[in-house]
């Protein structure tokens, strides 16, 4: 364990606490999102994958079963290099692992024996895997339109599956018990934010920065962990210049894009982008400046453009589900209207889980 400083802070109140004295999934004094203040340095490990980053993170796990190192694949199209990140080639199927790798840790580590979380199911999948090999026991709430697939391979794991009715009663049933378990809050946790910091780590070292960053944004973490990467990255002289950066939500789900825009816009249903329909993304507010710093949007897609996009993508030989989709349906609707050559397109889950 370091020794060096790490504190949990809260930028809206001025919290603050001992990062290893007490676990806080959310500020206890305004109840906002917090996150994790530490020295850092780029200074990659020898190996691959997550350690290799290991001097950019607050601690590094002492179990390494493969998560990051993922395959970048680039493809020339439309006149334009497109960089895809094989995130579903982790070995929990999704980009989520990287994530679960520093807080189910952190968890053993300050002494849990049991961990709960609430997901439509890659969370599940990747908190259930890695709470198998430290140790920990599961449970996992899921609503019960979640895909039998996830659901199965999450018990199979070793976790207890409760089914809720709907994703917001998962929600709402696993504060029960954050009292006594260890409640991972994937969409509140900053471990998760900075576990995703490490995609923009990983494509520097193999190519450099993209002209365009394209995410699916639910809760955001993928979307601000991108951003934080590369930000780390420029404020340390690495790169000389950031990218824009455009995150995807469906019509159904849409709380960014009527946030940025100031109203809902009607379209089709988008339902097959199960994995981005977060109602009340926590650092929505976050997420907005970010969008507004780096003169970026937010496009939204629906099941035809996203069956359509998934049907190119498997063309291609990516076997993703609908969710990593999104950002190819993205692309193609804006594709004629922006000037980037270089498109990093993370594709965030596998389709072998459906």
């Amino acid at each position: 364990m370091s020794k060096l400083k790490i504190e949990w802070i809260c930028r809206n109140c001025g919290f603050r606490s001992d990062f290893w004295s007490r676990y806080y999934w959310r500020c206890p004094i305004c109840g906002s999102p917090l996150e994790i203040e530490y020295k850092k340095s780029f200074e990659p490990e020898s190996g691959r994958g997550m350690i290799r980053y290991s001097s950019m993170l607050p601690m590094k796990p002492e179990k390494n079963i493969g998560e990051g190192d993922t395959p970048l694949i680039i493809e020339n199209i439309d006149g334009r290099k497109i960089l895809f990140k094989l995130e579903y080639l982790n070995p929990g199927g999704s980009f989520k692992d990287r994530g679960s790798s520093l807080a189910v840790y952190y968890a053993y580590k300050t002494g849990y024996k049991t961990v709960v979380e609430d997901t439509s199911g890659n969370t599940g999948i990747s908190v259930s895997l890695y709470s198998r090999i430290y140790g920990l026991k599961t449970k996992i709430f899921m609503p019960k339109t979640a895909p039998e697939g996830k659901k199965r391979l999450v018990k199979k794991l070793g976790a207890e599956v409760v089914e809720t009715e709907d994703r917001a009663r998962a929600s709402e049933e696993v504060l029960k018990y954050v009292s006594e378990s260890f409640y991972v809050a994937h969409t509140w946790n900053y471990l998760y934010v900075l576990g995703a910091s490490t995609i923009s780590y990983e494509v520097y070292e193999e190519y450099g920065p993209p002209d365009l960053v394209i995410t699916p944004i639910g809760s955001g973490g993928l979307f601000l962990g991108l951003v934080k990467g590369f930000e780390e990255l420029y404020k340390l002289g690495r790169i000389s210049r950031m990218p824009r950066f455009i995150g995807v939500q469906g019509y159904n789900v849409q709380p960014v894009y009527e946030a940025l825009k100031g109203y809902k816009e009607a379209g089709e249903d988008s339902s097959l982008a199960d994995g981005i329909m977060v109602r009340n993304p926590p650092r929505l507010q976050e997420i907005i400046e970010k969008i507004r710093l780096y003169n970026g949007e937010v496009i939204l897609v629906g099941n035809s453009e996203i069956e359509k996009a998934l049907e190119r993508l498997l063309d291609l030989g990516f076997i993703i589900e609908p969710t990593s989709a999104t950002v190819y349906a993205a692309y193609e609707k804006i594709k004629n209207k922006i000037d980037e050559k270089t498109i990093l397109m993370p594709l965030t889950g596998s389709g072998l889980k459906i």
